[in-house]
């Protein structure tokens, strides 16, 4: 048996039975990377990048924000590194922080689904994966991805149709120069959340590795071909010091020093702490 046909039979087998209890949906955000390339140049890392302030907030907030309007969503997983205790002070029933991150994004989304299961998830499961410095993504975008992937044989992924000219290049004595002009009509920037069954994505990163820079490359890697699915040029993940102020500006522009409600979200109690308190209150009727 082929590696891809005996990947598609772990696909049967973690399917939800059509006589069963439907799927549940989990939510999973890797936070457990330092953010070093969010830095200017000579600056020194006072925190890491998701959990520095933009629009008045620490910036995982605004990405819980999204999640905390899905109201299908059983619950979301933070994977943080053990010893982060940001998330002691920002305390919300509708996700929980959990000490599994690793030294790479794969080995930190399968310590996810690992504490997921033991939290009673099934390998039959949806799990939506999505970086914690994608903060400008929307409850809608979310329920999309879900609305599209939930009948999928194998999930899926939001991303973006590239709209720049794409060039390929060259680095040599002369500097780096354009190589050619590479056909954009079907490249995408893929983006998150990356939606999969549980089961089979946690089988997929452990065959590949570390060398799984997101899910959907895991999968692809098994000789499946997930679903793209529209996201928006603003779902951009904060990586570079410019990328704070342009998400600033969105952000500011959206929550008008509101909630979630502006994430058209609802549902939940506030959190505990001054910030979380604000952030996810309810929205006002």
């Amino acid at each position: 048996m082929t590696e891809s046909s005996a990947f598609g039979a772990l696909l049967r087998q973690t399917a939800a039975p059509a006589a069963g209890p439907p799927a549940r949906l989990w939510g999973l955000v890797p936070c457990a990377g330092t953010g070093s390339r969010a830095l200017a140049p000579g600056a020194v890392q006072s925190l890491p990048k998701q959990y520095q302030r933009v629009a008045g907030q620490p910036l995982v907030l605004h990405t819980l924000a999204a999640f905390f309007g899905v109201a299908r969503l059983a619950g979301t997983l933070v994977a943080v590194a053990p010893g982060d205790t940001f998330f002691d002070q920002h305390r919300h029933p509708l996700f929980f922080a959990v000490p599994c991150g690793g030294a790479t994004r794969a080995d930190t989304v399968l310590g996810g689904l690992k504490a997921l299961a033991e939290r009673g998830a099934h390998d039959a499961d949806w799990v939506l994966v999505h970086d914690a410095a994608r903060c400008l993504v929307t409850t809608a975008q979310i329920d999309a991805l879900i609305d599209a992937c939930q009948h999928d044989g194998v999930g899926g992924l939001l991303g973006h149709k590239l709209a720049d000219t794409l060039k390929t290049a060259t680095d040599g004595p002369s500097g780096v120069r354009v190589a050619a002009t590479v056909d954009r009509s079907d490249k995408w920037l893929a983006q998150t959340p990356q939606m999969f069954r549980l089961g089979a994505l946690r089988e997929a990163l452990e065959h590949m590795g570390a060398a799984a820079t997101d899910e959907a490359s895991a999968m692809e890697a098994m000789g499946l071909r997930p679903r793209l699915v529209p996201g928006s040029a603003q779902n951009f993940k904060v990586t570079y010091p410019e990328d704070f102020a342009l998400a600033e500006a969105v952000l500011a522009q959206r929550l008008h020093g509101a909630t979630v409600a502006r994430f058209a979200g609802s549902g939940g109690e506030a959190a505990t702490g001054a910030d979380a308190a604000v952030f996810f209150s309810r929205p006002a009727r």
